[in-house]
């Protein structure tokens, strides 16, 4: 039995791309989370696992959405290896033939490969975030308040408005009253 298994990092990311050429390759169940690759416990991986028997062949769009990094893909397959159940990645076109040495190399070499290319890209993130920074952008929200707000916020506490009623005015909570003042000094 074919059994799919479909991985996004967040909820805002879509799945169909991997369920539908899951389903076209003939997976008769398919699993799935929306959970990063980083996280220990995936409910969809676990079900994999308990639903898998001796036999049957765990299909997946890409290396790495079974796993984020080499260790992680080998100590997974391997435990599917032990149980007699087979690997295929669509995407790289790699089937893991449990007797097979060659098969063994391969699935070693597009691990690698597939871990070389999650940290060029966290390079490339990182580059581009101190680049940003060393024109100015710090990254993260914008401010909510401008000079002008908090201005108006301090003048109206210190005329015996309750931060209650100056959080509700402007929509937040005391505790960003708080710290907005706070910063202001």
């Amino acid at each position: 039995m074919l059994i799919g298994y479909a991985r996004v990092s967040t909820g805002l990311q879509n799945l169909d791309l991997q369920l539908d050429a899951l389903q076209q390759y003939g997976c008769e169940e398919i699993f799935h989370d929306k959970i990063s690759g980083a996280q220990s416990k995936r409910p969809g991986l676990d079900q994999v696992l308990q639903y898998a028997r001796n036999g049957d062949m765990v299909v997946v769009w890409r290396l790495d959405r079974l796993g984020r990094n080499m260790q992680d893909l080998i100590q997974l397959v391997n435990t599917l290896n032990e149980r007699g159940i087979g690997f295929h990645s669509l995407q790289e076109n790699l089937t893991m033939d449990r007797g097979s040495a060659t098969g063994q190399l391969m699935f070693h070499l597009f691990a690698a490969f597939a871990e070389f290319e999650r940290n060029l890209i966290q390079e490339r993130s990182a580059a581009g975030r101190a680049a940003a920074r060393a024109r100015g952008r710090l990254g993260g929200r914008p401010e909510k308040f401008h000079t002008k707000d908090i201005e108006m916020m301090k003048s109206l506490i210190s005329n015996g408005t309750p931060i209650k009623d100056v959080a509700e005015k402007w929509g937040v909570s005391r505790t960003t009253i708080y710290r907005y003042l706070e910063k202001s000094q």
